[in-house]
């Protein structure tokens, strides 16, 4: 689907999202509550108020793309339990699960730290 690498950064909105929104919407919120800037190449996760739909914004280098899953059954885990969090930060991994609809997938860790660079290069 979207890829395995660690090399990009998945940002989830912190509330429920009306999923009507598209490209020029979802973008607009990246910039304007996310602060970040959606033509960086990093993921970003909109959850739907019933929870049982998502949306994940996407440039790919060439052009904006929108990934949308519904579930048939169930729902996405609730992003939005603090009010004073814009968004919350999801490793590519964690991404994955949550859109297979973990449970714990943006309530718990998932996926080990990143590993620094300046690690290799202090030896």
């Amino acid at each position: 689907m979207i890829g395995s690498t660690r090399a990009f950064r998945v940002f989830a909105r912190n509330r429920p999202t009306d999923l009507r929104a598209g490209f020029d919407r979802l973008y607009g919120l990246v910039r304007q509550e996310l602060a970040q800037d959606p033509l960086d190449g990093d993921l970003f996760l909109f959850v739907s108020l019933d929870r049982r739909a998502a949306k994940v914004l996407h440039w790919d280098g060439t052009g904006l793309c929108i990934y949308s899953k519904r579930l048939s059954r169930g729902r996405f885990a609730a992003l939005w339990t603090r009010d004073d969090q814009v968004s919350l930060g999801l490793t590519a991994t964690e991404l994955a699960l949550y859109l297979e609809g973990a449970s714990l997938a943006g309530k718990l860790p998932l996926s080990p730290k990143e590993i620094s660079v300046e690690l290799f290069t202090n030896q």
